[in-house]
């Protein structure tokens, strides 16, 4: 049956046009832009057939690769970026106080649909075979609200992803359709992570031993993003034919949670999850015919890069306005060269940031080998994020140090990128 993914697109921009809430936020107009270039562009946000068309690129320059977005993901940048300004950062401060997401907040963050840049046509979503970079741009412009919120309410986007990209067609069939429902699919979050010295997420210590027609899971995971309140698990484990992921219902006999409060990322929930014997149907194993364990850590690490770059840019952008509006002898602190140079730096280790992360999507959507960009870009930005983060802090003296600025919050969150490991998945 084909689905008419242009009328799925319009049907949930009437919801959101129907809404209340944009008015309260002042996001009726970028809502009402939305509509009416949503009927002109069938509003695939650069995740459908537009963004499935190859870009003009130059002959003969196989390593370069394409800045300018398109109309679609312009407007799905901007329109993220107004409800990350302001729903997320208003509701940032109590989020982390409380180390939880307010229901308000997913309930609005559900009527945005994120969820559906996961799921294929085929199951009634927006997602073509070219929306990693469309990805980044959603986590990218949803922290420049807040790295922790965003990191939350991009996990639905994120379970999809891993089902669509790494199931195969039943499990695909079986799973997303879910994701696109009127009610929404079970909480999900993705268990990669462990607690060992130099533990490698390429070589999980968690097993997974075949057992007639299941599979028995052994081992523990480690800050895993919503794992308190997730329904089902994404689970990495070593199995006898190698590294695999395995759907686990968060309730079954030998699970056992607890709460594991980290220096930042408070507003996640992060949780240890423990797994001892663990009975998983053998069909709960992701099993697309080309699964590739490195790429989906390697898409893992692009999620938290891109959260790094629009946190990073928050902070860029507030200690650009603190600094002009600062007064010391007489004049704004921004006019001295120690201060003037060290926003400089930031703005130069952004722009790197965000190139790197952008040509690692480029060359995945392309379907090019990008492990190397990944790796580079993850390594480039786990130092410089948290370099970012302190400069931040610095720049506002003390100010920097109290939570009445948000700079402080974002400096504990934007360390987390050098531990995390296949926590989102872009």
């Amino acid at each position: 049956m084909t689905v008419d993914v242009q009328g799925q697109a319009l049907s949930m921009l009437s919801k959101l046009a129907q809404a209340d809430w944009p008015d309260r936020l002042k996001l009726r107009k970028p809502f009402e832009k939305l509509v009416y270039n949503g009927s002109r562009a069938s509003f695939r946000l650069a995740a459908g057939r537009a963004a499935s068309k190859p870009r003009q690129a130059r002959p003969a320059a196989d390593d370069l690769f394409d800045l300018s977005l398109s109309d679609e993901q312009q407007m799905l940048v901007e329109m993220l970026q107004g409800f990350a300004l302001e729903v997320l950062r208003p509701a940032a401060h109590e989020a982390d106080a409380q180390a939880r997401v307010p229901a308000a907040l997913i309930n609005q963050a559900r009527e945005l649909g994120l969820a559906h840049y996961g799921v294929g046509e085929a199951q009634g979503g927006l997602a073509g075979e070219r929306t990693v970079l469309s990805n980044a741009l959603i986590a990218e412009s949803l922290a420049q609200g807040d790295f922790s919120l965003a990191a939350a309410l991009l996990l639905p986007l994120s379970a999809a992803n891993c089902i669509r990209r790494w199931g195969s067609s039943a499990q695909q069939a079986a799973w997303l359709p879910a994701f696109v429902s009127e009610a929404g699919a079970d909480a999900f979050a993705l268990a990669v992570s462990e607690p060992g010295v130099l533990s490698d997420p390429g070589r999980p210590a968690t097993r997974a031993r075949k057992r007639g027609k299941h599979y028995l899971l052994d081992g523990e995971k480690a800050l895993v993003l919503g794992g308190l309140e997730a329904s089902r698990l994404i689970v990495s484990a070593q199995a006898g034919d190698g590294p695999g992921l395995f759907i686990v219902d968060a309730t079954s006999k030998g699970i056992s949670r607890r709460a594991e409060p980290g220096m930042g990322l408070r507003a996640c929930g992060l949780a240890r999850v423990r797994l001892k014997g663990v009975k998983v149907p053998a069909e709960r194993r992701l099993a697309a015919a080309d699964f590739d364990f490195q790429a989906f850590l390697d898409h893992s690490a692009l999620a938290l890069c891109a959260l790094a770059v629009g946190t990073a840019q928050a902070a860029l952008d507030y200690v650009t306005t603190y600094c002009n509006e600062r007064q010391a002898f007489g004049e704004p602190i921004s006019h001295r060269q120690g201060v003037a140079f060290m926003v400089a730096d930031i703005a130069i280790e952004l722009d790197a940031m965000r190139l790197l992360l952008w040509r690692a999507c480029t060359r995945a959507e392309a379907g090019l080998p990008f492990r190397r960009e990944a790796y580079l870009a993850r390594l480039f930005c786990a130092e410089k994020a948290m370099k970012i983060g302190s400069d931040a802090v610095q720049l506002l003296g003390g100010h920097g140090f109290t939570q009445e600025h948000p700079v402080e919050r974002w400096y504990r969150d934007l360390r987390s990128v050098a531990v995390l490991a296949g926590g989102l998945h872009l």
